[in-house]
């Protein structure tokens, strides 16, 4: 994306967001992402007590990821995550998305992110992993089931 289309985050709606997020999200694509993030970008992932912190270091992490996949060195499946959005809430400087991450061969989870928003660009990304589980049978009388 070049500095002429890049999009104000900070004036995206809902609708809007949801529509971006999508779209990034298919394309995984290391460079374009890198110019939607902050200089001062910081993203973590809590369950594995990870940070990476500056734009560069993600964009070398997402490019080393990707050249990993395509020698086969990592995963099952030669493809990408697949990242299925069920909402997008916007607040000021902050969006909060709730979605599906399959990572193929059967290794799917819920998941969270928690993105706060500066300068119209993102600053700090939290994502959140849940694995789903069984629910126990006798909780079943005071429940609906949703969609998994």
């Amino acid at each position: 994306m070049d500095q002429q289309r890049m999009p104000n985050l900070e004036e995206m709606d809902e609708q809007e967001a949801h529509r971006f997020l999508t779209e990034l999200f298919s394309n995984l694509n290391p460079q374009a992402e890198y110019e939607l993030r902050h200089q001062d970008y910081v993203m973590e992932m809590p369950q594995s007590g990870e940070r990476f912190r500056g734009k560069e270091n993600m964009r070398a992490f997402q490019e080393a990821r990707r050249a990993l996949r395509q020698s086969g060195d990592l995963d099952s499946s030669s493809s990408p995550p697949s990242i299925r959005l069920r909402r997008v809430l916007v607040k000021e400087e902050l969006w909060v998305v709730e979605g599906v991450i399959d990572y193929g061969g059967g290794q799917v989870s819920d998941l969270v992110a928690i993105m706060e928003l500066r300068d119209g660009k993102m600053w700090r990304d939290r994502w959140y992993f849940a694995e789903p589980f069984e629910a126990p049978e006798w909780r079943a009388q005071w429940v609906e089931r949703m969609e998994a």
